[in-house]
């Protein structure tokens, strides 16, 4: 495997690790302790990783990008668990989820600033990398599809009778299973790329400066 190839594997690993623990401090934060208790309020990569979403699916996307085209690199790490009913506030559940996409852009910026007050230098290459990852991953975690954190953004932030419909939307989303469900987002995620990749190298471009 290239050396860069390990380094945006390692990369997407660690964020995708930052992202999942995120959710779990802003739970045990607004006071449902379930992520704590479960053990996963640690940066432990062990309890996060998800053979499926952690390892099978990035590598199987990298080492077939040649022949299927797939123009992107994701994963996804074992979801952090929570309980609803322990976050009474109208809005702890958009909190909870918009924390792992809050922690990748908070990534991105500071190594953005890192690398504009720096300048271009021999680690730059990597910086860029840890800023491309992490937009990605808050980009694409923003995407109003379940299981998708987007997609409890937006149902927390709906007017009730739309979010009541979205709610049953997502419902029915999640009954095809993670592995049907990921590969819709998939499908879906290709399709939408070329817009997608032209927001996310804009974003890049006005971070770093390059």
């Amino acid at each position: 495997m290239p050396t860069d190839a390990i380094f945006f594997f390692l990369v997407l690993i660690v964020s995708i690790i930052l992202h999942e623990v995120s959710h779990g401090y802003m739970a045990n934060w607004l006071g449902d302790p379930t992520a704590r208790l479960a053990g996963r309020l640690t940066l432990n990569p062990l309890p996060h990783i998800d053979p499926v979403g952690s390892v099978l699916l990035p590598a199987i996307l990298l080492f077939t990008q040649p022949i299927t085209g797939f123009p992107f690199l994701i994963g996804y790490a074992k979801p952090v668990p929570y309980n609803p009913y322990n976050l009474p506030g109208k809005y702890d559940e958009v909190l909870v989820a918009g924390a792992g996409p809050a922690v990748n852009i908070f990534l991105a910026l500071i190594f953005s600033g890192i690398i504009r007050f720096t300048g271009e230098g021999p680690v730059t290459e990597l910086f860029v990398l840890i800023v491309y990852i992490n937009l990605l991953l808050a980009l694409f975690n923003l995407i109003p599809v379940p299981p998708l954190d987007g997609s409890k953004v937006l149902s927390g932030i709906l007017p009730p009778p739309l979010a009541r419909a979205y709610d049953s939307f997502r419902v029915s989303f999640e009954r095809l299973g993670i592995l049907s469900g990921t590969l819709v987002i998939l499908l879906l995620f290709y399709f939408l790329f070329p817009y997608f990749s032209a927001l996310l190298i804009s974003l890049l471009r006005l971070l770093t400066g390059l």
